[in-house]
C-alpha cells in the first residue's frame, strides 16, 4: 500500500468504485480505494441490481441515463461483464391519479430524449401477460430499463480504475482521519497511514462512522429491505425475451425475472431501520433474518395482481440493509468548512445513479464544479438541524412512501414541526396551513376561520385556490403582511467586506443605504445564486438569499474567502423577518416610525436601520410581490411585538395575512424568476434574463470571463414567460414546451396569477425561438395547452407601483 495519494476513496461498493474510476478519467492517476473487506461488502452485493432512467428530478434523470450508457465503456476497458439485462420496463397505474403521474413522467421524458410510451392496459397486458388487467388502468413503457450484476459492475469499475493507474486495497479498514494544518489528510488504516490531499467518504453502510472520524453527523440511515425469489414459473419457460422489469405502485412492489423465477421486492409501509445509531464494523457479506410477516400485505397484493405468483413457492428470501437520506436522494459533494473532504453516500439506487455520482464528484474535485446541476443530490441541502432523530423519522417516512405519489401541494408530516419562529403559534391560531423549507415551518396560505387548515392534495387546483386569491387581492388592493423568516440571511462585515462581495457577486456593490440585486456565478459563468445585497455601513452588508440554499451558499462563501479582515455569518433564525406589501404599505409603516418613508427620502431599493414603534429594525424597500413593499428584519425577541404592532395598525388599511402561495402567484404575474427554478447552475445570466445585473465593467469577479463570452454569443437558451390556456390544472415545473408540433424546451415553474386571472408558466426555449409570437404549447398532465409568450409582465409592467 502506498503511503501517499492525491485522493483516497473510502469504501469499495459500487459508488466508491465509480468515483475511483472517474477520478482516473479526469487525469488523477495517484488515487486509491481502501475497502475494509471485499469489494461489494455492505449493501452492494445483495442489491437487486435494478436500473432505470426515470427520476422525479430531470437533472438526476440525466445522470441515470449516463450511468446506464456507461456500462458498455467499463466492460470494454476492463474486460469484465456487467451482466446487463436491458429488458425494458413497465410502470403500472391502478388509479386515475397514478395515470396522471405517468402522463407527467412521459411528458418530462420528451425533453430529456427518453423514448417512453404511454400504454392502454390492453397494450400493457400484451407485453406482460402475467398480470391481471382488471387491477390497472394504464401503464408507461421504458425501453431503457432492466438489471445488472452488482458484483460485475463494481468489479468493472474497479478494474477500469486500476488500468487507469488507481490502486485498490482490500481487507484494510480505515480507523481514523486527521486533517493537517495545510488541509491535507492523514488516513489511518489497519495496515498503516496514507497521506492524502483529498478524502472521499463512500462508506455506504459505514458512511456515518467515516463521517464521525471527521466530526460530521451525516443524515443517513439504513433500512431493512426484503425481496423474494420465486421458484421456477412455467409461464416464463421458453420465452424469446426476458420478462420486463415491472413496477406496481398500488402493490408497492417491483419485479423482474431471475433465471426461471421472479424476483419481487417491496417498500412496505411499516419499514424497519437497521443499526439506528451505529453500524458494526463486523457486519459484512451476511443477511438479516427474514421477516415475511412484515411484507405480507404487499405479497398478498402481488399474488392477486399476478396469479402465477400464488402458485409458485418461494425459493429464497433476501433481507439486507440499504442506506437512505431523508428524501431518498444521494448525499454528494464537499462539506462546508472542511477542506478536501467529500461525501458520496446514501446512494440507494447505485446501479442507476452510481456512474452519475462518480462523474459529478470527480468533476467537482478536479475542476471545482460538478459541471452540471446536482442540487437534488448535494449534501448542502441539509443543515445542522438534520439530526439523527430527524433523519430516522424522515427516512422511515420516505421508505414507506417510495411507491406512493408525492403531489406537488403535499406537505409530509414526519419530524414536524422541528424549526419554528416566535410567530408559529400566532400564525397557527390564524389558521395557517404550513409548509416546511430547510426544516423551518412557514405559512403557505390561511384557511378561513372555522374551516380546517388542511389542503386537498392534487395535481389540479385545490381547495386553497379561492383563499390564495383572496390573499392576493388584499395585497394588490390594500396591504398584506407575510413572515419572511424562511429567507437566508447573511451578515458580511469588516474592512475587506466590499472587496470580497464584489469578487464573488456579479453586480457592483451598493452605496451605503442602498440595495442591489445580483446573481452569483461559478467559474463557468452559470448561476449559483440570486441575492439582494444591502449596505448598512461602510463595512457592513446584509445579504438575503434563498432559505434552502443557506448551507450551499455558505460553503461557497467560505471557500472563496481570502481576506482575514472579512467576517461572514449566516444569521439563520437569529434574524427574523416580516414583509408588508401593497399600495397602502407605506401609509401603514409611516404611522409607526419617525423615519421619512417618502419616495424622495426612501426610494425603491433603499435600506436603513429605524425604529418601528419601540422595535429596533432594519428596513429595506423591496418586495418579491413586485408591488410597493418593505422587508423588515428584527432580532427574534422583537418579532411578536412587531407582528402585533403591524396587525393593530393595519386594521384601518384592511391588512390581511398572506403566505407563500400568494407570493408565488404575485411573482409569476411580475415575471420574476426564483432560485432553484429559473436560476440554476445550468443557465447563464443572459439566458436567464439577468444580464442587466452583471456588471462587466468590474475588472475581476468569479465567472466574469465566461459571462462576457455568453454576452457576446447570446447563449443558447432564453427564459420565456407564457400565459397558458389552462383548464383546472396549471404548470408546476418540468413540463415540455412545444412549438409547431415539436418539443423545444421545458417549464421551470408555473401557477395561477390570481390578480391577473391568468395561468402563467416560466420556462426555457432555444434563443432562436424566443421572439416567436405564437405556435407554443405547454403539456399539462398529458394535454397540450396553448401558450402565448408575454413580452411584458401581466402586472405593473413598467414597475410604477414598485417604485411609487
Amino acid at each position: 500500500m502506498k503511503s501517499h495519494a492525491r485522493a483516497v476513496v473510502i469504501g469499495g461498493g459500487v459508488v466508491g468504485a465509480s468515483v475511483l474510476y472517474h477520478l482516473t478519467k479526469v487525469g488523477w492517476k495517484d488515487v486509491m480505494l481502501i475497502e475494509r473487506s471485499e469489494l461489494t461488502s455492505g449493501s452492494t452485493w445483495h442489491a437487486a441490481g435494478g436500473m432505470h432512467t426515470i427520476n422525479g428530478d430531470p437533472n438526476v434523470a440525466k445522470l441515470q441515463q449516463y450511468t446506464i450508457n456507461l456500462y458498455k465503456e467499463i466492460e470494454a476497458i476492463s474486460g469484465q461483464s456487467c451482466g446487463v439485462h436491458l429488458t425494458g420496463g413497465l410502470m403500472l397505474a391502478g388509479t386515475r391519479e397514478r395515470m396522471d403521474w405517468l402522463k407527467m413522467v412521459h411528458a418530462r421524458g420528451r425533453y430529456l430524449g427518453m423514448e417512453l410510451d404511454l400504454l392502454s392496459i390492453e397494450e400493457a397486458h400484451r407485453l406482460f401477460p402475467l398480470m391481471d388487467p382488471k387491477y390497472f388502468v394504464g401503464a408507461l413503457y421504458d425501453p431503457i430499463e432492466g438489471h445488472v450484476d452488482p458484483w460485475g459492475v463494481t468489479s468493472a469499475y474497479a478494474k477500469s480504475a486500476q488500468i487507469g493507474g488507481a490502486e485498490v486495497v482490500r481487507h484494510n479498514r480505515v480507523t481514523g482521519l486527521a486533517q493537517r494544518a495545510d488541509g491535507t489528510w492523514t488516513v489511518s488504516t489497519e495496515q498503516g497511514e496514507v497521506h492524502a490531499e483529498h478524502v472521499v467518504n463512500a462508506g455506504g453502510l459505514w458512511a456515518r462512522e467515516v463521517g464521525r472520524m471527521a466530526g460530521l453527523e451525516l443524515p443517513i440511515l439504513a433500512m431493512e429491505h426484503q425481496y423474494i425469489i420465486s421458484e421456477d414459473i412455467p409461464e416464463l419457460a421458453g420465452q424469446d425475451k426476458e420478462m420486463l422489469h415491472v413496477v406496481d405502485f398500488d402493490g408497492e412492489i417491483y419485479m423482474r425475472q431471475e433465471r426461471g423465477g421472479i424476483l419481487l421486492g417491496t417498500y412496505e409501509r411499516a419499514g424497519t431501520p437497521w443499526s439506528e445509531h451505529e453500524t458494526p464494523w463486523t457486519f459484512g457479506h451476511e443477511l438479516l433474518p427474514n421477516d415475511l410477516d412484515r411484507i405480507a400485505p404487499s405479497l398478498e397484493v402481488g399474488f392477486a395482481h399476478y396469479p402465477v405468483l400464488e402458485k409458485a413457492g418461494i425459493r429464497k428470501v433476501i433481507n439486507g440493509p440499504f442506506t437512505f437520506a431523508p428524501d431518498g436522494n444521494p448525499l454528494i459533494g464537499p462539506i462546508r468548512g472542511l477542506r478536501n473532504y467529500w461525501v458520496a453516500c446514501g446512494v440507494m439506487a447505485g446501479f442507476s445513479q452510481g456512474g452519475g455520482v462518480g462523474l459529478a464528484l470527480s468533476n467537482w474535485m478536479a475542476e471545482g464544479d460538478p459541471g452540471f446541476d446536482v442540487w437534488a443530490m448535494d449534501v448542502a441541502r441539509y443543515g445542522e438541524w438534520a439530526t439523527l432523530a430527524y433523519t430516522n423519522a424522515k427516512v422511515r417516512e420516505n421508505y414507506s412512501r417510495r411507491f406512493r405519489i408525492r403531489f406537488p401541494n403535499e406537505e409530509l408530516t414526519a419530524a414536524r414541526p422541528l424549526r419554528t419562529t416566535p410567530l408559529y403559534d400566532r400564525l397557527k391560531a390564524e389558521n395557517a396551513v404550513f409548509g416546511e423549507s430547510y426544516g423551518l415551518e412557514h405559512p403557505l396560505w390561511f384557511a378561513p376561520a372555522g374551516e380546517k387548515a388542511e389542503e386537498d392534495i392534487s395535481f389540479r387546483r385545490s381547495n386553497a385556490f379561492p383563499h390564495v386569491a383572496r390573499e392576493c387581492a388584499a395585497v394588490r388592493e390594500r396591504v398584506g403582511l407575510m413572515e419572511t423568516s424562511s429567507y437566508a440571511k447573511y451578515e458580511v462585515t469588516g474592512a475587506g467586506a466590499e472587496a470580497f462581495l464584489s469578487r464573488i457577486m456579479a453586480n457592483r456593490m451598493p452605496a451605503q443605504g442602498r440595495i442591489v440585486l445580483t446573481p452569483m456565478l461559478n467559474e463557468r459563468g452559470k448561476l449559483i445564486g440570486d441575492f439582494t445585497v444591502g449596505r448598512l455601513g461602510p463595512d457592513r452588508f446584509l445579504v438575503i438569499g434563498s432559505g434552502p440554499a443557506e448551507t450551499y451558499h455558505m460553503r461557497w462563501f467560505l471557500s472563496r474567502k481570502q481576506d482575514k479582515g472579512v467576517r461572514i455569518e449566516a444569521c439563520g433564525q437569529r434574524l427574523q423577518g416580516l414583509s408588508v406589501a401593497g399600495p397602502r404599505s407605506r401609509e401603514l409603516l409611516a404611522g409607526l416610525t419617525r423615519a421619512d418613508l417618502s419616495t424622495a427620502s426612501f426610494p425603491f431599493l433603499s435600506i436603513a436601520s429605524m425604529d418601528i414603534g419601540p422595535v429596533p429594525a432594519t428596513v429595506g424597500r423591496i418586495s418579491f410581490t413586485g408591488d410597493l413593499g418593505y422587508e423588515i428584519w428584527v432580532s427574534p425577541e422583537y418579532q411578536r411585538t412587531l407582528f402585533e404592532l403591524l396587525r393593530e395598525a393595519g386594521r384601518e388599511f384592511g391588512l390581511e395575512l398572506f403566505g407563500g402561495r400568494a407570493l408565488n402567484a404575485m411573482r409569476l404575474e411580475k415575471s420574476f424568476g426564483t432560485w432553484a427554478r429559473e436560476y440554476r447552475p445550468i443557465y447563464g445570466p443572459v439566458e436567464a434574463g439577468l444580464s442587466r445585473f452583471v456588471d462587466l465593467r468590474k475588472p475581476d469577479f468569479v465567472g466574469r470571463d465566461a459571462a462576457a463570452r455568453e454576452k457576446e454569443s447570446g447563449g443558447a437558451l432564453r427564459l420565456t414567460v407564457f400565459q397558458v390556456d389552462a383548464a383546472d390544472a396549471d404548470a408546476i415545473g418540468d413540463e415540455p414546451v412545444w412549438h409547431d408540433g415539436k418539443v423545444v424546451g421545458w417549464i421551470t415553474s408555473g401557477g395561477y396569477a390570481h390578480w391577473s386571472k391568468a395561468s402563467v408558466a416560466l420556462g426555457y426555449v432555444p434563443k432562436a425561438l424566443a421572439g416567436a409570437p405564437q405556435g407554443f404549447e405547454v403539456e399539462i398532465i398529458g394535454e397540450r395547452r396553448k401558450a402565448t409568450p408575454l413580452a411584458r409582465p401581466l402586472f405593473d409592467p413598467d414597475g410604477a407601483r414598485m417604485r411609487a
